[in-house]
């Protein structure tokens, strides 16, 4: 077995989370600039066993697209360009922002810590994998 990488797109920062060998455990990974998330995706899968990429989808409440998807939809392309090796899935990312904020909080983060954005971006991307995890 593989990893699985989840993304967790923004136009300027993307947070990233990468399951262990087994796809037991999700874990933050980083968050890159997302003009550098191509060739940092390229360069990661070839140190890594990556078997499955999975995006975040973002949608509004009454389960119509997010004004990002248009933007992620772009991505989506380069990446499947880039790397047509990997399979892509999508999970509904609703509510992850505001889940990461209050994950922070309940680990005793302080203020200061959870202006992080480049944090909440992470631990987005983790959140979005353990859905997906949770799924399957």
């Amino acid at each position: 077995m593989g990893r699985i990488l989840a993304i967790d797109y923004g136009t300027k920062r993307t947070g990233l989370a990468v399951t262990d060998e087994m796809q037991i455990i999700a874990s933050g990974l980083t968050t890159v600039e997302t003009k550098q998330l191509l060739p940092f995706l390229k360069t990661y899968v070839l140190t890594e066993n990556v078997e499955k990429i999975v995006v975040g989808l973002p949608k509004q409440m009454d389960n119509s697209a997010s004004e990002s998807e248009v933007y992620i939809q772009k991505f989506l392309v380069q990446l499947r360009k880039n790397l047509p090796q990997i399979p892509v899935d999508r999970v509904d990312e609703r509510f992850t922002s505001k889940m990461a904020f209050q994950t922070m909080i309940d680990s005793g983060l302080k203020k200061k810590q959870r202006k992080n954005k480049a944090l909440v971006d992470e631990i987005s991307a983790t959140l979005i994998l353990q859905s997906y995890l949770s799924s399957k």
